[in-house]
């Protein structure tokens, strides 16, 4: 298991236990994270799953592939640690991750 760390826009944050092999998304769904709609269901085809990786973690989720990049054009407040919670794939190597949930997104 990886543990997740979601901080919600008002400071609030909630930890989770996440299976490696499935997305950041997946289960930030499975645990009813607020601010994860996850619309297209993980097909990288909306920008509902937008999060923002804490900088010290940016490396280890690594950098958008182009699909994802064009993706978050759609996206609301866009910075440099985007990413969609759909693309980045939980692995032991994550725990411990700390993601921010953007306030645009509620």
């Amino acid at each position: 298991m990886a543990k997740i760390t979601f901080i919600q826009p008002d400071g609030s944050s909630r930890e989770i236990d996440a299976t490696p092999g499935v997305t950041v998304m997946e289960a930030a769904k499975l645990h009813d994270i607020p601010g994860i709609e996850a619309e297209c269901g993980g097909a990288c085809a909306c920008a509902t799953c937008h999060v923002y990786v804490d900088p010290a973690w940016r490396e280890a989720t690594g950098q958008p592939a182009e699909m994802e990049e064009d993706m978050l054009d759609f996206a609301f407040d866009v910075r440099e640690e985007s990413r969609l919670s759909c693309q980045i794939k939980v692995t032991e190597k994550l725990d411990g991750l700390v993601l921010r949930v953007p306030a645009k997104q509620f």
